[in-house]
Order: C-alpha cells, then sequence, then structure tokens
C-alpha cells in the first residue's frame, strides 16, 4: 500500500494531466475521455479534489459550500476572506459539516488566508470556488488559470464585457475547468430549464420568434454617512480595481448577519444591478433556448430609470424595458413588466418557464412579486410540454447539479455545462442591455469581434480604467 506522500503524488499527477487534456477537448469540442474511479479507489486520498473557497458571504455559505461538500470527491482544506470575522466563520462552518458528514470531531483543519494568493500559491490545492462580489470575479479567477487551479465562479463573469473577454482568453489558454453558478441549466433543483430548451430547440413551438425575459429592479435607498472602516476589513482590497471611496456600512456587506443581502449589489461601482445579478440566470436560458449560447444580440434598445439624486447611496437601475435583436431574427424583450422567468413564443404556441414560486431570493427585491402565481412550467397548450424528444432529435447537455458537474468535469476532463465561453457570452448580453440602458438608446453589436458599431459612447462602456495593482490587467500568464 502506497503511503500518503505517494497517494497525493498520484493525486496531483492525476489532476495535472487532466487539466492539461481538457485544453484539447475545449478547442475540438470531443466527447470526454473518462478514467474510472478504479484507477485510484473511488474514496482514495489520490481521487480526492483538494479546494479552497473564495469569500465566505451569503453565497459561499449558503449554496457554494453546501453543495460542494455534498460530493465525496471534494475536500475542501481552506477559506480565503478579507474580512477576518468571516473568515473565522467560514472556518468554523467547513470544520463542523466535514464532523457532521463523516462523525469525526477532528477530521481536517482549515486553514485560513486573508489574502486569497496564497490559496492560490499551494500546490496541494486543485481547484478554487469564487463566491466574492462581482467586481471580483474575472480578476481571481484568471489568476487561478495561471495558477493550474479548475474554477468554480458565481455569476456575473465580469464588471464588463473587456474583462469577461480577458478572463475566457485566459481559462481556454491555460486548460483548466470552469463552471459558472448559473444553475437553472443542472437538473437538480430545476429541471423545467432544460425541458423547455429542449422542445424549444426541437421545434414544437414552431419557429421561434421571441423570448420575453421578467427581471426585477432595484430600489432607491442606501445610508450617504461616512463611517469609521471595521478594523476586521481589508476595505482597500475589498474595493480592487474599483475607485477609491470612503466606507458606509451599506456600500459593504452587513457586520452581523451574513445572510442579509450586501449593499454592493446595488451599487454601479461593484456591478450592474439586477440586469447582470439575476439577468445572468434567465438571459443564458433564453440563449440556450435560442441556440445562441456563443454569440450574441446584433441590435439593443433600452430604457430604464435610475435613482434620483438624493434618493440615497444606491444607484443601479430599477424599472427597465430592453429589446435585443439576434441575427437569426429572434427579439429578446427583457422587463420588470414580464413575469419573472422565461418565455418562448413561436409560430405553433408558447412555453413559460421560472422557479415557480421560489421567485427571486428572499432579501431580493420584489420578492414576492409574481412569486404565488407564477407556475414552473406551463405552455400555450399542454400537449407541447409532455412531448417526446426522439433519439435522433437534439439533446442538450444534461448535468446533475451545477457543483456536481464541476467536480466531475475535473475527474473525467469533460466540458462543464456553463464553461467560461457561454458564460461569458450570457454576461455580454447582460452588460450591452446595460449599456443600453444607461444611453438610453439603439445600439448596434458585432457578435463575433465583439465591438459596437461607429458608436464612440458606447465603445468606452467596453471596459473601466483598473485601480493600481488591482485589476485584470495587471494578470500575466
Amino acid at each position: 500500500m502506497k503511503d500518503q506522500k505517494e497517494q497525493n503524488q498520484d493525486r496531483r499527477s492525476f489532476l495535472k494531466a487532466t487539466a492539461k487534456g481538457t485544453a484539447g477537448i475545449i478547442a475540438a469540442s470531443m466527447f470526454p475521455t473518462i478514467v474510472p474511479s478504479t484507477v485510484f479507489g473511488k474514496n482514495a486520498p489520490s481521487n480526492k479534489i483538494n479546494i479552497g473557497q473564495i469569500g465566505f458571504g451569503r453565497i459561499g455559505s449558503t449554496h457554494d459550500l453546501p453543495e460542494v461538500i455534498k460530493n465525496e470527491a471534494a475536500h475542501v482544506i481552506a477559506v480565503a476572506d478579507l474580512d477576518k470575522n468571516r473568515l473565522a466563520k467560514g472556518k468554523e462552518w467547513i470544520e463542523r459539516k466535514y464532523v457532521e458528514r463523516t462523525g469525526k470531531e477532528k477530521y481536517l483543519e482549515v486553514k485560513t488566508y486573508d489574502d486569497y494568493h496564497e490559496i492560490l500559491g499551494r500546490k496541494d490545492i486543485d481547484a478554487v470556488i469564487i463566491s466574492t462580489p462581482d467586481h471580483w470575479h474575472a480578476q481571481p479567477a484568471m489568476e487561478a488559470a495561471v495558477a493550474g487551479k479548475h474554477i468554480y465562479m458565481q455569476k456575473p463573469t465580469s464588471l464588463t464585457i473587456r474583462e469577461g473577454r480577458q478572463m475566457a482568453d485566459m481559462i481556454k489558454k491555460k486548460g483548466v475547468i470552469f463552471q459558472l453558478g448559473s444553475q437553472q441549466r443542472s437538473v437538480n433543483p430545476w429541471p423545467q430549464f432544460k425541458r423547455t430548451c429542449e422542445l424549444v430547440r426541437n421545434g414544437r413551438i414552431g419557429k421561434l420568434k421571441k423570448v420575453y425575459v421578467g427581471l426585477p429592479g432595484d430600489p432607491a435607498g442606501g445610508n450617504t454617512t461616512e463611517m469609521p472602516i471595521p478594523s476586521n476589513l481589508n476595505y482597500d482590497m475589498w474595493l480592487g480595481s474599483t475607485p477609491e471611496i470612503y466606507y458606509t456600512l451599506d456600500r459593504v456587506h452587513s457586520q452581523t448577519d451574513i445572510n442579509d443581502r450586501p449593499g454592493w449589489l446595488r451599487l454601479e461601482q461593484f456591478g450592474a444591478g439586477m440586469i447582470t445579478g439575476w439577468g445572468s440566470h434567465h438571459i443564458d436560458i433564453a440563449h440556450w433556448g435560442m441556440d445562441t449560447e456563443l454569440t450574441g444580440p446584433i441590435e439593443i434598445e433600452g430604457k430604464a430609470t435610475f435613482p434620483a439624486k438624493g434618493s440615497g447611496l444606491w444607484d443601479v437601475h430599477g424599472d427597465f424595458l430592453v429589446n435585443a435583436l439576434y441575427e437569426n431574427g429572434v427579439v429578446m424583450e427583457i422587463g420588470g413588466t414580464n413575469p419573472n422567468g422565461v418565455k418562448f413564443e413561436g409560430t405553433d404556441g408558447w412555453i413559460f418557464v421560472s422557479r415557480g414560486n421560489v421567485g427571486v431570493t428572499a432579501s431580493d427585491p420584489v420578492a414576492a412579486q409574481n412569486a404565488k402565481e407564477n407556475k414552473a412550467f406551463y405552455a400555450s397548450d399542454p400537449k407541447i410540454l409532455g412531448s417526446v424528444i426522439g433519439e435522433n432529435e437534439i439533446h442538450l447537455y444534461e448535468s446533475p447539479e451545477q457543483h456536481q458537474n464541476w467536480i466531475e468535469s475535473i475527474q473525467s476532463g469533460k466540458q462543464t455545462i456553463s464553461h467560461a465561453e457561454i458564460a461569458h457570452r450570457s454576461c455580454t448580453a447582460c452588460l450591452l442591455a446595460h449599456t443600453a440602458m444607461k444611453l438610453g438608446r439603439k445600439v448596434k453589436w458585432d457578435p463575433k469581434k465583439e465591438q459596437f458599431l461607429n458608436d464612440k459612447e458606447a465603445t468606452a462602456m467596453l471596459s473601466r480604467p483598473q485601480r493600481g495593482k488591482y485589476g485584470t490587467n495587471n494578470v500575466k500568464g
């Protein structure tokens, strides 16, 4: 029997070889080569995937970590957060979950870091989960790819379209496994999204003409009072590539309730609001059903209300309406007057799909709106929903659960259901909608070159200045 050192070497060699092979798979879109668990033994240390958690907040604690830790192959051994209070909670939470799962009081000791770069520097860590604010997505993902780590990252992919392209290119170059947290694609817990997209792609509603996406806006508000920076928070690093600005609680996150909806979600300095927050989910599903996952719209027209000066700290969009035309002639209408979900309308009928009574999360805006009325899956004719997809028809990628799909892809080398290019294209459509909303007019877009056509104002919004040592422009590899 091999000793621990030899087993760990086997694991690292296996995962390294898998990562190298993935680059070719991505480029050629070939079928995966499955390495059976018997190579090392299903539960052997050599078959464990050592994972570092980057960011321990609302999403990390309630969604990403609980789902990853369920998987026997996952071994979360480190956590990083620039808020020391959250860092301590993360360590305690992870260790307790492993005690509950294994029944062993001292199953493992989770190492803590106030700078995620230390996790990326550990040779024994194979993968990372990035559960950070939106403005801290693209940079750590790129750095993780350079370090050879596989990546699970919360949506949206980026703050700007240029950042997203940099990130997708780096991940492709380094050949690591990437998964975006666009969990509506996976059949657990919402099989209706995949089913809907298969029905649409197989012509069950005739020729697709229009897609309606329902998304809420955010309210104005937020305390503008300048406050002392908490001693437990590295605020300069938290701001990252965005401009330096004074600290106030409603700009960052709660210091008492880790599950409270953080204020940064409502500030354009750190994201675009619900158009990327939930748009990354619903527009991604629209792309899946439209067969436009690797392209984007060619014309986008939008209008929106934004908080008036003096109405508080928060400044992301409120009510809005966007129409996006795709090269195939399909128009996507995105707005708050549509029910929360996605409706595909064709020449022979329509299908509506949503998370049903889940609505948006409990602490999100307009949480109860339409939630009771929304059915998860219905159509102009109920017979459409029961239609059998034939053996020779289109069968879309089936993922059991988003995090599980990531773990299994690391083991097998198979591409994930929400790989970096798909993720970037969904986010791009959201950011294009936001650009049109900010300008209040139509913009024209070349999805192949990823350029606006003869529009200096829109082109200026493709990127943002990046502060100091932070940002994607500083990542080399």
